[in-house]
């Protein structure tokens, strides 16, 4: 490896130093971009040039620059007091039977290639989280810190869940394309199609086993509210007399 090769890695040094540093992120990956074009031999205008030409061909960078603004607007703007306010009045609405129907909603999007149709900043955030966190409390009642986040886990998860083996589903993914070329670097000829007809029974196991679990969540939910109820509160210490001066 040369000198050349060798001064790229700088790059990286950058953005682990800038992450350490909290630095915003942005700043960081220019910066590393930047660093990275320079010491692997090209001019700042060609940088600038290459940096461009990775934004222009993938042009959902930019859209996401456009949903975020507006997510947050929405949130300022109420969307989470809205969606709490909207599953209030569904009274049959509990966390577990939401998070299963979110379940449902992105595994069968992830099967038919809509991956980008949802995920934590634009839905889990904003929506599902606060949505489950309001049907526990119509059935619940008052819920502690503890409860919500294990609400917002099981948010998260969902999502993650849903998304990671219904997008297998879906021929022109990524994973199957990464798939196929690893089994044929091994001497294994498969074709794409055989791979998303083989992801369905997982996907299926996965939705089976994931979905009795969130509807076990309500049951976990109320015995631990209840617990909780039951746990008398812990009586502050008396403060240490002070010392005469």
């Amino acid at each position: 490896m040369g000198e050349g090769s060798i001064l790229t890695l700088l790059g990286i040094a950058v953005v682990v130093v800038g992450f350490m540093a909290r630095i915003n992120p942005l700043v960081v990956i220019l910066a590393a971009a930047l660093v990275t074009g320079i010491t692997g031999g090209l001019t700042l205008p060609e940088t600038l040039a290459a940096l461009g030409k990775a934004f222009n061909d993938n042009r959902y960078v930019s859209a996401v620059w456009l949903v975020l603004p507006v997510i947050g607007l929405l949130e300022r703007s109420g969307l989470q007091e809205r969606a709490r306010a909207l599953i209030g009045r569904i009274r049959a609405a509990t966390a577990g039977r939401l998070l299963l129907i979110y379940l449902v909603f992105r595994q069968i999007g992830a099967a038919v290639g809509l991956k980008d149709i949802a995920g934590h900043p634009q839905m889990v955030r904003p929506l599902v989280a606060p949505m489950a966190e309001a049907a526990a409390e119509n059935r619940l009642g008052p819920i502690s810190e503890r409860t919500r986040f294990r609400i917002r886990s099981h948010s998260a998860a969902v999502d993650n869940i849903g998304l990671f083996f219904g997008e297998d589903i879906f021929i022109a993914i990524a994973s199957i394309l990464l798939i196929k070329g690893f089994l044929e670097q091994n001497g294994i000829v498969v074709e794409p199609l055989q791979l998303s007809v083989w992801a369905i029974p997982t996907a299926l196991a996965a939705f089976a086993i994931h979905g009795t679990r969130l509807l076990l969540l309500d049951r976990r939910l109320k015995r631990e509210t209840a617990a909780e109820a039951e746990t008398p509160p812990t009586a502050p210490e008396p403060a240490a007399p002070e010392l005469a001066r």
